[in-house]
Order: C-alpha cells, then structure tokens, then sequence
C-alpha cells in the first residue's frame, strides 16, 4: 500500500477546508433567504392582485403586466356603459399619460369570495397638455372604491365609483383666473362676432330704401 506524504495530506485537508468555506453563503443564503407563503389562502392571492394593478400598472404604468393578470373576457361595469380590457386599459394608459405622477395608494382591502374591494386614494398632477390645451399643473386628489372579481388568478370583473365632482371643483379652484380670463376672451369673441354680422345688413338697408 502506498504511504501518503505530509504533503500531499495536508494539501487535501486544505482544500476540503477551501471547498466547505465556498460552499457556506450558498447554503446559508438558501436557508434564510425569504420564501412566498405556500399556504396563502385565496383571498390573501386576490388581494396581492389587486395591488398590482393598483401599483404596478396605474401607479408604475407597467401596463404589460394586464395581460398576466386580467381575463380575456374582462369587463368594467360603468354606470352607463360597459368596458372592455382594451377600452379598460386605454383609459388607464390616458390617465397616467396626463398624470405621469400619479400615485395610487391603498385606505383600505378586504376579500371575501372571488371579491376583492379597496377604497383607494389617487394624487396626481397635470403637467402634460390635454389635447390643444396647455398643461394646467394642477393637481388633483380623489378618493374611490373599487370591487374586483377573481378567479383562478385572474380579474374578470371590475365595478369602481369616485367622486368625479370633486376632481372638477380641485380643477376650478386652482385655475379659476385662468377660467375667468378665458371665459373674457369667449365673451369678447362673441361680441366680435355678433357686430361683424350684423354690419353688413346696416349697410344694405340704405341700398334697399332707395330701390324701393
């Protein structure tokens, strides 16, 4: 049998040293790194959908995450008319465009079913323009609720009501001189245009006088 030399023992026993220290943060960081709850009941995995699409789509506008957690047939049910996913999210698209700040935080969650209803509250502001209007740089904060249906991990129904008065009288109290001047202008305008039209049938009452 072969004698093994000091040497080459004590080059095994410092490599198998060097190979337990290596294998030590992998084995530790896999012991402590954090996991997702496997036992989460199905309410607690509606709400964590819920809040995605309250902070990663309208607050974040990460609007590809829509197609991971909304349904084929998703429909918002409006007061008068009904949304599908596309017009759903286009409206999202044009609130965050118009808004780029806005943030969604959620007042207050709770589940019960395939339901899931937060009371939310929305901040933002106006610094893009709205079409051929300027931006207005107002800022705007409204509180609404919102009741989601979810099943199987996806969000087939949606119901949502805030106060949109209050969003307008926000508006109107921060631009109110703008307003005012506008609506000067339009007065002016009018004016203008009323004298402009009348002008011409002053004039052609003298020419018919002396026909007659």
């Amino acid at each position: 049998m072969k004698r093994i030399s000091g040497r080459t023992t004590m080059k095994i026993v410092l490599a198998s040293v060097l190979l337990t220290f290596a294998l030590l943060p992998a084995a530790f960081a896999k012991s402590t790194a954090p996991s997702l709850p496997t036992d989460s009941s199905p309410q607690d995995q509606n709400k964590a959908i819920a809040r995605r699409v309250l902070e990663e789509i309208l607050s974040q506008g990460k609007f590809q995450v829509a197609d991971e957690i909304y349904a084929k047939d998703f429909l918002n049910h409006g007061l008068h008319k009904n949304a599908d996913l596309q017009q759903d999210q286009s409206w999202a698209r044009w609130e965050k465009q118009h808004l780029p700040d806005l943030k969604i935080t959620v007042d207050m969650m709770m589940a019960e079913g395939d339901l899931v209803t937060v009371v939310w509250t929305a901040r933002g502001t106006n610094s893009v323009p709205i079409g051929l209007l300027p931006a207005t740089g107002a800022r705007i904060e409204a509180r609404g609720i919102t009741i989601w249906r979810i099943v199987d991990g996806r969000i087939h129904d949606e119901w949502t009501s805030f106060d949109s008065l209050r969003i307008v009288r926000q508006i109107v109290s921060q631009l109110k001189w703008q307003l005012l001047g506008l609506l000067g202008a339009v007065v002016i305008l009018i004016w203008v245009a009323a004298r402009w039209i009348r002008k011409p049938r002053r004039m052609d009452s003298p020419r018919a006088a002396r026909a007659s």
